[in-house]
């Protein structure tokens, strides 16, 4: 069972003999994830709608690493969510939906800039609010001159799972096109600022050992062969094409669109083909649209056809262990026209795929990850 542990400060790292930065990332264990679930009746994901951010699964599974803000700087542990698009954090002037999470205190930085712009994201729980604030941040050793950033003064719409939970906010990484109110996202003003030698970051998520992001490149120590590029099919989300999904080599989807987002613990799929899918493996059917499956069955392999090549999970790697207990890693999700129906591949994916996200060429890169 993995073991949850403090994070280190980021460190440099070179490749290509430019540096580029590296921040570990650190995973909830199983059992908490597992045991969450079981003691709520509430979806693991927020829905959709054209208006909706996608903020997915907060019930203490996320990956999280280490910021920055303010002169001298304040800490704060973030999950690096590649499915939205702006940074918050909880606020002193918050009220008790925050928990004991980190708070960011303007008047103890020097280069903090008030602003004051009403922030608001509603997500499948309710809302989260605040307002705007800039101030310096430091992403991974980066320093980014006047980022605009959220303090959230009303996190209930996010219930339990964030005032019990590990992280103090979220760092979305996808286009500034979803980002509310039109902010500028951290990563784009890293390449603004020229900060990082290339327009792209790098994700590794680590089983039983850390996890890294990797700003500004990739490091090819995590995977296996080469990358495969895969264009996007829109700058928003992390969206790209989806051929197929079979399951041991029958085609059990007709939805031809895929996210790929480090923000979704599980993987989801429309309501009716994941409950197809859980049928043919003998899962049953346990709260909002997930599934618990027997731990000693054998499972066929699960196979995303994706520009033309396939990658494929195993039985193993699409459920979620806890002693006796096996919860299948994929719950069904309806995303409505005109963001879906789509695929989103979260963590249970990317521990299986190494992912560069090219921000500047609007590909993807994948490759199999070397998990130690």
């Amino acid at each position: 069972m993995k073991t949850a542990l403090a994070l280190g400060v980021a460190a440099a790292a070179m490749s290509s003999s430019e540096a580029i930065m590296s921040i570990p990332l650190k995973k909830i264990p199983n059992h908490d994830f597992v045991q969450s679930i079981l003691s709520s009746q509430k979806p693991l994901t927020a829905t959709l709608t054209e208006s909706n951010i996608i903020i997915n699964n907060y019930q203490n599974a996320q990956y999280y690493g280490e910021i920055a803000l303010g002169t001298p700087s304040q800490l704060f542990q973030v999950i690096f969510d590649t499915g939205s698009s702006n940074l918050w954090i909880a606020s002193q002037q918050c009220d008790s939906s925050c928990g004991s999470h980190a708070e960011f205190t303007d008047a103890k930085s020097s280069t903090y800039v008030a602003n004051g712009t009403e922030f608001k994201i509603t997500y499948g729980s309710g809302p989260v609010s605040g307002f705007y604030s800039q101030d310096v941040l430091d992403f991974g050793g980066l320093k980014i001159n006047g980022q605009l950033f959220a303090e959230v003064t009303d996190a209930s719409g996010l219930g339990a799972a964030y005032k019990l939970g590990k992280f103090d906010g979220i760092l979305g990484m996808a286009f500034d096109s979803i980002s509310v109110n039109g902010v500028t996202t951290p990563f784009h003003n890293l390449i603004l600022q020229k900060q990082v030698p290339h327009g792209m970051f790098g994700v590794y998520l680590g089983d039983s050992i850390e996890g890294e992001l990797v700003l500004g490149g990739y490091h090819t120590n995590h995977y296996t062969g080469d990358l495969s590029w895969i264009p996007l099919k829109s700058a928003t989300y992390w969206e790209i094409a989806l051929d197929d999904v079979q399951l041991g080599g029958a085609s059990i989807s007709t939805v031809k669109s895929a996210i790929i987002d480090t923000g979704t613990s599980l993987l989801t799929g429309p309501t009716t083909e994941v409950a197809a899918l859980a049928t043919k493996i003998g899962a049953r059917k346990f709260i909002n649209g997930e599934y618990l499956v027997d731990c000693k069955a054998t499972l066929p392999d699960l196979n995303f056809v994706i520009n033309g090549q396939s990658f494929v999970l195993h039985g193993s790697d699409y459920i979620i262990p806890d002693g006796a207990l096996c919860l299948l890693a994929i719950m069904g999700l309806d995303v409505p026209s005109p963001a879906g129906p789509l695929w989103i591949l979260g963590d249970v994916f990317i521990r299986q795929y190494y992912t560069v996200f090219d921000y500047e060429g609007q590909q993807v890169g994948l490759a199999p990850a070397i998990q130690v």
